[in-house]
């Protein structure tokens, strides 16, 4: 006697462990047609699913920015300003917006903040902003961390001459 597996079909909402949750079609267990995936940090990924597959799609950030993969002009070499800058203005001089978040996430001491969390280089463990476990960093992740992300404190660097 055969035994059958029972899988997913039609229209209906899927949470993955992740709590990132999916709001769309489905045909044998996999994403099929419409859908949207929901993360956790309010972002989302509206698309065409083939199969468990995004054929196309359109990502659009927490705070309404949508990301294009052709003439991306957001943050470029000629406009540094943040999303939130370009909706509601610059500050006053003197006054710095560090992060598009206004104000910017307070990082633990000794941390990085890597964009989905917060990273300690001495245990090389990333945790998501509720402090909740998300992964351990490899070698190249560790570097980048180290050498592109805001620190949770301030060094004194000083004036250095060219040699």
């Amino acid at each position: 006697m055969k035994s059958m597996a029972i899988r997913i079909e039609g229209k209906g909402r899927y949470t993955l462990p992740t709590e990132t949750k999916y709001n769309g079609t489905m045909k044998d267990g996999m994403f099929h047609g419409k859908g949207t995936l929901y993360f956790p940090n309010r972002s989302k990924y509206e698309g065409i699913w083939d199969c468990g597959i995004s054929k196309e799609g359109k990502y659009t950030f927490a705070d309404g920015l949508e990301f294009k993969d052709k003439k991306w002009h957001y943050c470029d070499g000629y406009d540094r300003r943040f999303y939130t800058e370009i909706c509601s203005g610059l500050k006053p001089a003197g006054i710095s917006q560090l992060t598009n978040l206004d104000p910017p996430r307070t990082i633990p001491q000794g941390c990085y903040d890597c964009g989905d969390g917060f990273y300690n280089p001495n245990t090389r463990v990333v945790i998501d902003y509720k402090l909740r476990f998300l992964r351990n960093a490899d070698d190249d992740e560790h570097e980048w961390i180290l050498h592109t992300c805001r620190k949770g404190w301030d060094e004194i660097t000083g004036y250095k001459p060219k040699q």
